[in-house]
């Protein structure tokens, strides 16, 4: 039996006010370009996980910068992290970029149409 998704998409029912405020947690965290292209390379890094040492020649910022960014996709939820020896590998939480996901997954069907009340006039 599939499971049931933790939250509908946006154009089938209204979010809670506690399921918005946990996505747009994380929202806020891939709004911006350098938290989204980390997410990007952790996810496509080979065997799913990837060491800062992989991440930071990627970018033109100093170490504590993409530390910074990596906490913010970790308090949201999004990846998790394991020091080994004096390095951390980060690994995406798919849990969370899959809920991130349905909340904009195509629908196959339209959203229920409410009826409207229609008044004829006759001139």
């Amino acid at each position: 039996m599939a499971a049931t998704p933790c939250c509908a998409p946006i154009a089938r029912e209204p979010l809670s006010e506690t399921d918005a405020a946990d996505l747009a947690v994380m929202l806020k965290a891939v709004a911006d370009p350098v938290r989204l292209r980390l997410l990007s390379m952790i996810g496509s890094h080979t065997g799913g996980e990837a060491c800062v040492c992989d991440l930071t020649d990627a970018f033109d910022l100093t170490a504590p910068t993409i530390s910074h960014h990596l906490k913010v996709l970790r308090t949201a939820g999004l990846i998790d992290g394991e020091r080994r020896g004096t390095w951390v590998y980060y690994r995406i939480v798919p849990e969370s970029v899959n809920r991130l996901g349905a909340l904009f997954a195509p629908l196959t069907e339209p959203a229920p149409s409410k009826p409207v009340d229609v008044e004829l006039v006759t001139v």
